[in-house]
């Protein structure tokens, strides 16, 4: 399996911002169609949001106008932008392909605080 390697999470108040990369440890790996997950404590993992090869994107109702997910082919990266943090939004974070082929890595851990 592939590794993806998730970074950018922390801890900031409600209302701020965090960036969340999402890398291949190979760079020989191309990351194009790729999903975020997030799974807080005593939840299932849930699915946050989802960009095509073709740059389409489709968001979880719960963190639709807030959240943003992008793609940087030079560094073969993808995104997820989030304003307007709520304390339900703190989970761990995941970025996946579609179909799980990496599979889970340890995420990045967000919190949100009141």
């Amino acid at each position: 399996q592939v590794q993806l390697v998730e970074s950018g999470g922390g801890l900031v108040q409600a209302g701020g911002s965090l960036r969340l990369s999402c890398v291949a440890s190979t760079r020989s790996i191309s990351i194009n169609a790729m999903n975020w997950y997030r799974q807080a404590p005593g939840k299932q993992r849930e699915w946050v949001a989802h960009i095509t090869s073709g740059g389409s994107t489709t968001y979880a109702n719960s963190v639709s106008s807030r959240f943003t997910i992008s793609r940087d082919n030079a560094k073969n990266t993808v995104y997820l932008q989030m304003n307007s943090l709520k304390p339900e939004d703190t989970a761990v974070y995941y970025c996946n392909f579609p179909g799980f082929p990496a599979g889970w890595g340890q995420g990045t851990q967000v919190t949100v605080s009141s």
